[in-house]
C-alpha cells in the first residue's frame, strides 16, 4: 500500500484514536467497537507492553481496521509495528534516523513536530503528514493555522494531537491544512480496563458524525 493510499485514508476517517492499551484481551471488543461507530482507523502506542501483541491481533481478527503504531520512537518499534502488520507509524517528535529507516521499510511515517524548523526538516525528508504535538499546549488551532501559512503550497498536512476533544474537534477539522486529528479522549485507559465498549463507540460516532457535518460527508 502506497504512502498516499495510506495518507488518504486516514483522511477519510479525519479522527484517529490514539489508544494506550494494557492488556491484549481489550484489543477485539475495542475494535468491533470502533468499526460499529464507522471508525475503521486505530492508532495503538508502544506506551504498554501489550502494544505490539495488540496491533497483531487486531491486524490479523479485523482487517478492516486501518492499524497505526504510535510512539514509535526506536528502529526496533517500527521493525515490531511492520511484522504485526501496522500500515503506517507516528511518533511524538521527528527524528530523521527513525524517519529513514521507516522508508526503507516501506512504513509510511509521520512523525510530530512543533515548530517551523520541524516542519522544514519533515519536508526536506520527504514527509507529506507530520503530526502537530502537543497541538493544545502549543496555541491549538491559532497555532497552526499560523504555522500552516507559510508551507500550505508545499502540499504538507497536519495530523494535531493532544488536547484535542468533542469541544475544539469542529475548529480542528475546518483548517484546510489538517487530514485528521488524533484523540485520546475517544478510549481513555480507565474506559478499556472497565470494558466500557457501548461508551466509546458512543464517543466515535459522535467523532464520526463531527467530521461528516465538517467535510460534507
Amino acid at each position: 500500500m502506497s504512502h498516499e493510499t495510506i495518507l488518504d485514508r486516514v483522511a477519510r476517517c479525519a479522527v484517529v484514536p490514539v489508544i494506550a492499551i494494557e492488556k491484549v484481551e481489550a484489543a477485539i471488543p475495542l475494535a468491533d467497537a470502533l468499526l460499529e461507530a464507522g471508525l475503521p482507523v486505530i492508532e495503538i502506542t508502544f506506551r504498554t507492553a501489550a502494544a505490539a501483541e495488540v496491533i497483531r491481533k487486531i491486524s490479523q481478527e479485523r482487517p478492516q481496521m486501518t492499524i497505526g503504531a504510535g510512539t514509535v520512537l526506536t528502529s526496533a518499534n517500527l521493525e515490531v509495528a511492520l511484522a504485526g502488520g501496522a500500515a503506517f507509524a507516528i511518533a511524538p517528535g521527528l527524528n530523521p534516523m527513525i524517519v529513514r529507516h521507516a522508508q526503507e521499510l516501506g512504513l509510511p511515517f509521520f512523525p510530530g513536530i512543533a515548530t517551523p524548523t520541524d516542519i522544514e526538516m519533515g519536508l526536506a525528508l520527504g514527509c507529506k503528514l507530520l503530526k502537530l504535538f502537543p497541538a493544545e499546549a502549543l496555541g491549538g488551532v491559532a497555532m497552526l493555522e499560523a504555522l500552516s501559512a507559510p508551507y500550505k503550497h508545499t502540499g504538507v498536512r497536519f495530523m494535531p494531537t493532544g488536547g484535542v476533544n468533542p469541544a475544539n474537534l469542529e475548529s480542528y477539522l475546518r483548517l484546510d491544512t489538517v487530514a485528521a486529528v488524533g484523540g485520546t479522549w475517544i478510549a481513555r485507559k480507565e474506559d478499556l480496563a472497565a470494558g466500557k465498549w457501548r461508551e466509546i463507540s458512543s464517543r466515535a460516532k459522535a467523532a464520526v458524525a463531527i467530521a461528516a457535518k465538517v467535510r460534507g460527508r
